[in-house]
Parts: C-alpha cells; sequence; structure tokens
C-alpha cells in the first residue's frame, strides 16, 4: 500500500469543509456496531457526502459503489468517469489474483498453499526451491524484492524495465529465508499469478474470465500481460466500480454469489484472516492474510469495526463491513499520491456516518 504523503498547500480550505462535513456524518457512529446488518444508509447523508467530494480539489476520485445485504444501495460518479467506466484497480489486483489461487486449489489444480512454487513453474533457480504458495500469498517469501526502495533488485520499477518479467522475476536473489520475513512487493504476487497459468496451463485472466468473472456477470476485464500468456497477477486489472462491488459481496458473502460458490469458504476464511501483523509498518491496516488485509477501525466513541479489504495505489479499495453486511468500493486515480489512500478512509467513515 502507498505511503502517506502530504497534500501540500493547495486545496486546504475546500478540504478543512470536506472534513467537516464527514466529521458531521460521523456524530451518530457513537457505539459499537450492535447497528450492524439491519441498519441502511441514510440517503441525505450520503447526497451530502458524494457533494462535499465533488468540492474535492484534486480531480482523481473516480467512483463510489455501496452495496447492503448484497443490493447496491447507493452510487456516485466523478470527473467525467460513469458507471460504465473501466478503471485501473492496481494493486486491488492482488486480492483477485489470490481468489483465483483458492479457485485453483478448490479444483485441484493446485495441490495446496504448502506446496513449493517450484512444482508449477519450471525453470525456477534452486536458490527459491523452498519458497511456498503460502509464503507468497502472506508476503513472506524472502525475496530481495522491496516496492518502496527504487535500489531493491526486485522493485516493481525495475521489473518493469526489464525485457523479459518471467525472467526478471527468477533472478531476484533471496535475502531472508521463506515464511520468516513480511515485505510488501508486486513480485510476489506476480509468481502467484505464475502459479496459477502453470497450474491451469492457460493466460491469468482467460482463467478468471471462465471461473470468475464469467459466472460474475463481469463481461469487460482489460487485464495487462507483461509478455504473451502472462498477465499480471500483481496489479493492472481494468474494471468498473460497480464490477469492482460485485467482486467485495462475493468475498462478503464467503465465496457464494447467487447460490452458486465459486470460491471455497475456507478459503475466504483464510484469506480475510490475521495472519501476518504488518500494524508497524503500514497506517491504513492492522494484518495482512493471502492478500487481504484488515483493520480493526477507530470510530468515535472509543469502538472499533473489523474492516477487511483489498488496497492499490491511488486510494484504490474494496472495503468489507461485516457487521454492516456491506461492501464499500472506491474507484480513484490518485496513483502516487498519499491522500488517495486517506480520501478512500474517510469516504469509508462517511459511509458508516450516514448509517440510521
Amino acid at each position: 500500500m502507498a505511503r502517506a504523503l502530504g497534500m501540500g498547500h493547495r486545496g486546504w480550505g475546500v478540504e478543512l469543509a470536506r472534513l467537516a462535513s464527514c466529521a458531521l456524518l460521523l456524530a451518530g457512529l457513537t457505539a459499537p456496531p450492535a447497528w450492524a446488518a439491519a441498519d441502511a444508509p441514510d440517503p441525505a447523508k450520503l447526497a451530502a457526502l458524494f457533494e462535499s467530494l465533488r468540492a474535492d480539489p484534486h480531480p482523481d476520485l473516480k467512483g463510489i459503489v455501496i452495496l447492503q445485504h448484497g443490493r447496491r444501495v447507493a452510487e456516485a460518479y466523478f470527473n467525467g468517469d460513469d458507471a460504465d467506466s473501466l478503471h485501473d484497480i492496481r494493486s486491488a489486483t492482488k486480492s483477485i489474483t489470490s481468489l483465483l489461487m483458492g479457485i485453483a486449489i478448490d479444483r485441484h489444480l493446485v495441490g495446496g498453499v504448502d506446496d513449493p512454487i517450484a512444482r508449477y513453474l519450471p525453470g525456477l533457480p534452486p536458490d527459491k526451491a523452498t519458497i511456498t504458495i503460502r509464503d507468497l500469498l502472506t508476503m513472506r517469501s524472502g525475496l530481495a524484492a522491496d516496492d518502496d526502495d527504487p535500489t531493491s533488485p526486485g522493485n516493481e520499477d525495475k521489473l518493469d524495465q526489464a525485457p523479459d518479467w518471467t525472467a526478471a522475476a527468477y533472478a531476484v536473489p533471496p535475502a531472508h529465508p521463506p515464511g520468516d520475513h513480511y515485505l510488501y512487493c508486486s513480485l510476489n504476487a506476480f509468481l502467484v499469478g505464475a502459479v496459477v497459468e502453470g497450474a491451469t496451463r492457460q493466460p491469468l485472466d482467460q482463467f478468471a474470465d471462465a471461473v470468475l468473472f464469467g459466472p460474475l456477470g463481469i463481461h469487460r476485464h482489460p487485464w495487462r500481460h507483461v509478455a504473451p500468456g502472462h498477465a499480471t497477477g500483481q496489479g493492472n486489472l481494468q474494471l468498473t466500480a460497480r464490477d469492482v462491488a460485485v467482486l467485495g459481496q462475493l468475498v462478503l458473502a464467503e465465496g457464494r454469489f447467487r447460490g452458486r460458490q465459486l470460491v471455497s469458504a475456507p478459503w475466504v476464511e483464510a484469506s480475510l484472516s490475521d495472519l501476518v501483523d504488518i500494524s508497524a509498518t503500514d497506517p491504513y491496516a492492522d494484518h495482512y492474510g493471502y492478500m487481504w488485509y484488515a483493520r480493526a477501525l477507530p470510530i468515535p466513541g472509543g469502538a472499533t469495526l473489523p474492516v477487511h479489504f483489498a488496497s492499490g495505489n491511488g486510494g484504490n479499495k474494496i472495503y468489507l463491513i461485516p457487521a454492516a453486511d456491506m461492501v464499500v468500493a472506491i474507484t480513484s486515480s490518485a496513483y502516487g499520491h498519499g491522500y488517495g489512500q486517506k480520501r478512500s478512509q474517510e469516504i469509508l467513515l462517511g459511509v458508516l456516518g450516514a448509517l440510521r
């Protein structure tokens, strides 16, 4: 996840007005989530929130879609986007790649998370022979890959400049024993996608279309390829905000969609589990699961609210709020700017503050 950055002096007056609007909405959110699934957002409060966001000086918020009890209860679009606009959700793609790994395991195409990745990646160097799928999913591969350090051998920008992404990925050396050290990097998610491709013998986006997107009714999903037959498991999937929300609903419903189990409930449970404590390094999350984040979100009154989410550069989010049976999907193109992450969390708090 992108680190928080200052927004500078430009637009602070409008920003303060927007935060004041959010604070008013939050005034009613003063107790632990006993309000839960019976409460619905107040349309007037949501309208006030959306209107305040239209005054944002940054022209890069794109869409908000809110689902509750599996139904769309509100949506808003900004800065030229609409319900049909495709949007690059960046690293929120990683959470979708995790779902595809779960489906591959459910279908016995992959043995399990404790399988060594070398079983599915012919040509992988021997120094990576003990890395497991679990190590990749929890960002504990031990590889020398740090997306926040441009000098790191496995930095995503370096790999993007390589003529052959796969060869460059395979060449990244280990820095720690697998399973010991959490370090967020796109390389791990790329390798998860490569394992799925190796096991299914088809590009990741084709497998996704057959087992996930198609059954969900998602028919437009451009996905960047870094080489023929290799989609980028780490990012650059394009979806509409509505389709982003549908994917969130699938996970909130423990892998079921319209009576059909697309991904097993145990996989979803494991994905959302508090597997790795990342609170010391991530200002927006407490724990990491199988490429999904978790946070006990502080709310007024001293309580906290469990939230799970997918997160991408620029403020792209798929928030799951089980206590309210709610999904909040946010698309945003504040790429490279930390205010996008902060703004998305403020939007979530504003939506929660609109619950009646």
